[in-house]
């Protein structure tokens, strides 16, 4: 194949482009390593999630696929790869990598034009540089573009009009230098009775030759007694990978646990350089392992890389984009810029300036995070805390000591969005709340913790007037195993999760019922269930509602009230302004299985909430003891060789 440098046309630059020469004349074969290939959708990706890949817009007839590399444009269309994951994300480039270009490479066969626009971190776009092509014999073009306009954001991408039927294929971006070292990458998968969803998984892997050819390792941990090893698909995946897939059986010891295990294959059991750890629940794009690989690979330093979050229930949407922890009530939240569940089906990435500025983070969630051995080495390993903020805990031990985390545009899995689950509620309440104080105590700068403790009795409030007594109670179990102290966390482990079930299973709203057709039917008259249910919306009318919903929760209980339920509750519906103000009601479940009969207990209400206050007074006042004792045992409960200890006492075995 010849390759030839691009020559420029005569087509209209906007003024703007005159302080940014186009680097047109440059002599061929700049590129020198793929850090992000362009693809194609997959062949059933319906329109909306095409929109994550190609523009359309302007295409009359969408582009014809031949491969996820390859795709035919036809005459008379003009498509943008100025999406999600096929523009390039200069801003974070510039930010961590020591790369002061980037090098555009594309091959085309028929006359048409490719333009390459970038953008600002307004989401402002300008044409950069443009080269015109002729004839049907195939041309490869390189274009290196500057990296230095992008330090608050800014994407690159380019634009291809077809005057006549144009191929395009094997596009990508690439740095135009070799970095200092090859990563040698393993792959962590935790699962608990999910071995299809796992191996599903790990066959995204294998069946890309690119990422296949980069992996020297792929642990799963599992962790149920539905092994991965009996499922339809272990064979293939064993074939592919050979001696490269360990799977690891133990007792179920959650992600922490999980994960944890396979950090510990990659780090003391193979040469691997850097690990990827990954949600067994999820679907993934291939590319973004090698997209997060390439990005560590150029990194100025060791740092954490993670995968941004795309809605798997609605794959168009990017349901996160990156998350930090609020240092005042210690809780995590959307990081400044970003823009939440925003639908690329609606919105393109020209249309949405929200996308264009570089977001900075505390942490990634471990649905996709990339862990060089480097940072392990020096901050040690998880949290032993079964499930919630290991991830957040891990990003901001690893921020104290130098190593930065980005959640990185377009290296991305598609997962079920947390607005799908209620597990704030349920049994993994005594996690979040148990863990989200380990983490305060080692990393709170307050020393009485903030307003963490006025929030969570506010927390514990609203729960109990939706009538969530066994939240409440989960909340009590949190408090108590953590003012006793750091050093029953190992030990405890295995059990928590049967203890805080049997906790949650208690109260009747910690009990799911198969459906509300279970108990009789509802008491209260439509028409005043329709009153019942207008929402309050001026801050009179809010505290109002409160007050009375406090007062009736002093009030005696109809007995009728507890055998039917006054109302049937959508998930959606059960809202504090209704249920404050109830005797009972059915609620359906956040996933649609069942429902809860949720019933209210005036003596359960006064005797949680002032156990509430009673263990969240001590715990603000006995916080920097607390502090002092979490801090003075974190090097112990994270090192490897505790781990080690803990992974041989509780036994496993290796397949």
């Amino acid at each position: 194949m010849t390759t030839t440098a691009p020559q420029v046309a005569d087509a209209p630059v906007k003024p703007d482009a005159v302080s940014e020469p186009a680097e047109t004349d440059l002599t061929p074969d700049k590129a020198v390593t793929l850090v992000q290939r362009v693809l194609m959708p997959r062949p059933a990706d319906p329109l909306k999630v095409r929109s994550l890949y190609l523009d359309e817009e302007n295409a009359p007839v969408r582009v014809r696929q031949d491969g996820r590399h390859s795709g035919t444009i036809t005459a008379g269309s003009e498509v943008s790869f100025a999406t999600y994951f096929n523009a390039f994300p200069a801003s974070y480039w510039r930010r961590w990598s020591v790369l002061g270009s980037i090098v555009l490479r594309v091959t085309v066969a028929g006359s048409c034009r490719i333009d390459v626009h970038r953008s600002k971190a307004d989401g402002e776009s300008m044409h950069v540089t443009g080269v015109s092509h002729e004839g049907d014999d195939e041309r490869t073009l390189e274009f290196e573009l500057d990296l230095a306009p992008f330090i608050d954001g800014g994407w690159y991408w380019f634009d291809v009009t077809a005057d006549s039927d144009t191929v395009v294929r094997e596009a990508g971006w690439y740095a135009p230098q070799a970095p200092a070292e090859e990563p040698r990458l393993a792959v962590g998968i935790c699962t608990y009775n999910r071995p299809v969803d796992a191996l599903a998984a790990a066959r995204a892997l294998v069946e890309d030759a690119a990422v296949l050819d980069r992996l020297a390792l792929v642990t799963i941990a599992d962790q149920g007694n539905n092994h991965v090893k009996d499922a339809a698909g272990y064979a293939e995946v064993k074939a592919a990978l050979g001696d490269r897939l360990r799977v690891v059986e133990q007792p179920n010891l959650g992600g922490s646990g999980g994960f944890a295990r396979t950090m510990h294959e990659a780090f003391t059991r193979s040469d691997a350089t850097h690990v990827v750890l990954l949600d067994d629940d999820i679907m993934i794009e291939p590319d973004s392992l090698l997209r997060a690989r390439a990005f560590a690979a150029y990194a100025k330093s060791p740092m954490l890389v993670g995968g941004q979050m795309l809605a798997l229930q609605n794959r168009s949407i990017l349901h996160s984009m990156g998350e930090i922890v609020d240092r005042e009530t210690f809780f995590w939240t959307n990081a400044p810029n970003t823009e939440y569940h925003h639908d690329f089906g609606k919105e393109s990435l020209r249309e949405s300036p929200d996308l264009h500025r570089r977001i900075d983070v505390d942490y990634n969630g471990w649905w996709m995070c990339l862990i060089p051995r480097a940072v392990t080495e020096q901050i040690g390993m998880p949290l032993p805390v079964f499930i919630k903020w290991d991830d957040a805990e891990y990003g901001l031990r690893a921020f104290a000591a130098g190593f930065p985390t980005a959640s990185l545009p377009g290296t991305a899995i598609w997962h079920l969005s947390w607005g799908d689950k209620d597990d704030a509620s349920d049994w993994q309440a005594y996690f979040h709340i148990r863990n989200r104080l380990v983490a305060a105590a080692l990393h709170s700068p307050h020393k009485h913790g903030g307003k963490l403790f006025r929030e969570m009795l506010k927390a514990d409030l609203r729960f109990l007037i939706n009538l969530q007594y066994s939240t409440v109670e989960l909340h009590h179990l949190a408090y108590r195993d953590f003012l006793a102290g750091p050093e029953g966390l190992f030990a405890g482990m295995p059990q928590s999760v049967v203890r805080a079930r049997e906790v949650r299973a208690t109260h009747s709203d910690g009990q799911v019922l198969p459906s509300s057709a279970d108990l009789p039917l509802p008491s209260m008259p439509t028409a005043k269930a329709v009153r019942f249910r207008k929402i309050p919306v001026s801050p009179v009318s809010i505290a109002k509602t409160l007050v009375k919903g406090l007062v009736h929760n002093a009030r005696p209980v109809d007995e009728a009230n507890l055998e039917t339920p006054q109302l049937n509750l959508a998930f959606q519906d059960a809202r504090w302004f209704l249920l404050s103000r109830l005797d009972s009601a059915t609620v359906g479940t956040a996933d649609g299985r069942g429902v809860t009969f949720r019933r209210r207990d005036p003596a359960t209400f006064r005797r949680l909430a002032a156990t509430s206050a009673r263990y969240l007074r001590r715990m603000s006042a006995e916080f920097p003891e607390l502090q002092r004792r979490y801090q003075e045992a974190a090097g112990d409960l994270t090192s490897m060789d505790s781990w080690s200890s803990a992974f041989e006492q509780w036994g496993y075995e290796r397949v």
